[in-house]
């Protein structure tokens, strides 16, 4: 990435690196922590490669002084993580369970002496398995007890922490989760799927109303994971096809959140009623200071009409560039993404909030970890950010996925994302050369922020 595109981000941009609470922390039994659905889920036989669980994961809850100590050493000035609801509030509400609040206690403070802005997430998928049983995401009441957690997580952090996201892509835990069954909870009904998705939408704007009643100077946002569909071929049947999608993947969640309520000709493709109740509209689309936008990857598709809503099938052309997992590698669609946010629905300010790339990593005899591919897609993901901006978008934050290797859902430990590679017998940390890279750049951005300095005579 040439430095002159580092022009585009302002002074303040946050660096940053994203993680999820199941997915590094481990310690899934200690301090009063009760089961997610996660727990559940991955006990499932088959749901997840390689039989994998996030019992140990990375160990971050043991071993958070290190990572912040990487973070440092990296350079980032923010960090977004999540808080497990289950570590919280082990029953999904009533009491509190001081000891697992206490650990994010600490690592806030840790991240602020290390002048690293914590940036939270109230919830990336890890739902209390008390709630699970009591209906789910499928149930109102699992958003009105979210907004009981968040009160309780604003309460004990907001002195110190401004930044607040409610929740991380609800695409995955509603459609992944409760339409096609391969994520927790591992549910395929759309009769499920529809009021799950609409009561996480009502979760947020429960949740947003929580965080701003107990700091008021907080700044809240929702994380949304984009995509940008075109159909595979010039036959009508897939255009109509990539318009479902899109109305699927993206403007299902854009729309209620800021104030078009739900898009009626997905309502009609489900053929699912959502559980609207007076006034709840008006709670989703309450004014965000911040949109965070997740993307990886474009969608080609082509129509499936035997298939679930929206009766889309994705497809891959030949010969286009693929990360390590067979994911299409498109930098100019994250352009693309960031200005038509910017230009239908106006948000005050935009982060991209996860991006990244899963390659076969190796540590060589000498310990390092040479990883060409993600290093450029890094550097052409963040030029692609930078070309928004210049465009008019109000981008002011990065975040790569992930900080370091992780439990990656339904892939297990198979697929490694991070800046940092981590030995999971060992737990040894060892920074990649695209961490390396992204730690140059910004020091880059950080010198030239700086401006010069007036020599004296």
């Amino acid at each position: 990435m040439p430095i002159d595109d580092l022009t585009a981000f302002g002074p303040d941009f946050a660096w940053g690196a994203a993680t999820s609470a199941y997915q590094v922390e481990g310690a899934v039994d200690e301090d009063g922590r009760a089961p997610s659905i996660w727990d559940a889920f991955c006990r499932v036989p088959g749901a997840i490669a390689g039989g994998d669980t996030g019992d140990v994961a990375c160990d971050h809850y043991h071993r958070w002084p290190e990572d912040v100590a990487l973070m440092s050493a990296l350079g980032l000035n923010a960090y977004r993580f999540s808080i497990a609801w289950p570590r919280v509030l082990p029953d999904g509400g009533g009491p509190v369970n001081r000891a697992g609040l206490a650990f994010y206690d600490r690592l806030v403070d840790a991240l602020l002496e290390a002048g690293i802005m914590p940036h939270p997430t109230l919830y990336h998928w890890d739902l209390p398995q008390a709630l699970q049983d009591r209906g789910g995401w499928p149930a109102r009441d699992t958003a009105e007890r979210f907004g009981e957690y968040a009160a309780v997580v604003a309460g004990a952090l907001g002195d110190r922490v401004k930044s607040w996201s409610t929740l991380n892509e609800p695409i995955c835990a509603a459609w992944l989760g409760h339409l096609q069954g391969v994520m927790a909870p591992g549910v395929a009904d759309v009769r499920q799927a529809v009021p799950a998705s609409f009561h996480l939408m009502l979760a947020h704007g429960l949740g947003a109303q929580a965080v701003r009643a107990a700091v008021p100077d907080a700044r809240i946002g929702v994380v949304n994971l984009l995509t940008d569909c075109e159909p595979a071929t010039g036959r009508e049947e897939d255009a109509a096809a990539a318009a479902r999608e899109d109305g699927h993947h993206n403007r299902w969640w854009l729309d209620p959140i800021h104030g078009r309520g739900l898009p009626a000709d997905m309502i009609e493709v489900y053929g699912v009623e959502p559980p609207v109740r007076a006034g709840d509209l008006e709670t989703i689309a309450a004014p965000l200071d911040w949109l965070g936008v997740n993307y990886y990857r474009r969608s080609v598709n082509v129509d499936d009409p035997a298939g679930p809503p929206p009766r889309t099938r994705q497809v891959t052309p030949d010969g286009t560039p693929l990360t390590g997992m067979g994911w299409e590698i498109h930098p100019d669609r994250l352009e693309r993404i960031l200005v038509r946010v910017h230009e239908e629905y106006a948000p005050r300010s935009v982060m991209v909030t996860e991006n990244g790339a899963a390659y076969t990593d190796t540590v060589t005899p000498e310990g390092a970890v040479h990883d060409p591919e993600r290093t450029a897609y890094l550097e052409a993901h963040l030029a692609a950010c930078a070309a928004a901006a210049r465009r008019g978008v109000p981008m002011d934050g990065y975040f790569a996925w992930s900080l370091m290797d992780n439990f990656e859902w339904a892939y297990g430990y198979a697929q490694r994302f991070g800046l940092v590679h981590v030995d999971f017998a060992t737990q040894r940390r060892t920074v990649k050369d695209s961490g390396h890279r992204y730690a140059e750049i910004i020091r880059a951005h950080r010198a030239l922020a700086a401006g010069p300095v007036a020599s004296g005579h």
